[in-house]
């Protein structure tokens, strides 16, 4: 028998379903490096004029190049990576796997915080507050220049949303760069309480105003955190059955010609990109006609929707 050859390409597409954000990825990088020299100057500056305000500032600020430097080495690592067959549905997750990382590095940084001002409310210190309002208010300053940068790569992202104009739209979050720009913005919160703190000890002698503003701060970073560790866990653990799109597939379903004969069954519904999501179900109906092509035509006003698998069940026993 001789073998028959059909043209495939109709029916095989790329699992490429995030297009990426370059303007992100060039923010991470940029702010990278402006952090790298910060913190390069900051420890050079203790060491020369034996300031330890100089030096904690410049160890500190290394925890967050070290966070922003995970976000943008997973943006490479995601753009590198993505026509590897290998990953099923793509590498837009290393990018919410640095994310989840870097908030547990939030965590980290809100325990040290908690821990060295509870330590000074114990065992006060005395503080050097023109060299340490300085280094807080170079810190303010550093952060919010960085903040700037990778807000724009927010606004200028590429970010896929929702579907057609009788339908709402649904906001998606790129969580890599929202986990770069919570370490920006949380350093930034935690120089601004320092200076205010700082200038109250320095003006009435309230030193207590230091490691109080720490415990503050540590407050917020934990929150901030904590949310950002809920947004990433959810996508890594396919936690998505109670998003609206699932919902409206559902919808679907039911306005079909035969919807009196025809059931959903089984639904699986989770996310291969920042607002693209993949979806398999199964049907049962007592329409013979009922064909999986019909079911992605009428699916087609949701463009979320990347990647859909259908499996359709004939009820001959009812028929």
């Amino acid at each position: 028998m001789n073998a028959k050859h059909h043209d495939l390409s109709r029916w095989i597409h790329p699992h490429q379903f995030s297009t990426g954000n370059p303007a992100a990825e060039r923010g991470t990088r940029l702010v990278l490096w402006i952090t790298l020299a910060t913190m390069l100057i900051e420890i050079v500056a203790g060491l020369t004029f034996n300031s330890m305000a100089l030096l904690a500032d410049g160890w500190h600020m290394s925890s967050h190049a070290l966070a922003i430097g995970l976000s943008a080495f997973a943006y490479a690592a995601a753009r590198r990576y993505a026509s590897d067959p290998s990953f099923a549905f793509g590498t837009w997750k290393i990018e919410v796997l640095a994310g989840y990382t870097s908030a547990i590095f939030l965590l980290g940084v809100a325990g040290m915080m908690i821990f060295g001002s509870l330590e000074r409310l114990w065992a006060p210190q005395p503080i050097h507050f023109p060299e340490a309002i300085t280094v807080a208010v170079l810190g303010l300053a550093v952060n919010l220049v960085c903040a700037l940068i990778l807000g724009q790569a927010h606004t200028h992202g590429g970010h896929q949303h929702g579907h057609g104009d009788d339908h709402a739209h649904h906001h998606h979050d790129d969580l890599n760069l929202k986990s770069a720009y919570i370490h920006v913005i949380t350093d930034a919160a935690t120089s601004l309480l320092a200076i205010a703190a700082l200038a109250g000890g320095w003006l009435y002698g309230w030193n207590w105003l230091d490691p109080a503003s720490g415990l503050v701060g540590a407050v917020l970073v934990g929150l901030w955190a904590r949310n950002l560790l809920r947004q990433s866990g959810r996508v890594l653990l396919d936690r998505e059955m109670d998003h609206p799109v699932v919902a409206e597939i559902r919808e679907v379903i039911e306005q079909l010609p035969a919807a009196g004969d025809t059931r959903l069954t089984d639904l699986h519904v989770w996310r291969v990109g920042t607002g693209a999501y993949a979806c398999a179900l199964s049907l049962l109906t007592h329409d013979g006609q009922l064909t999986p092509q019909q079911i992605r035509e009428a699916l087609t006003v949701h463009q979320e929707i990347v990647h859909l698998t259908i499996e359709i069940h004939r009820c001959d026993e009812c028929a």
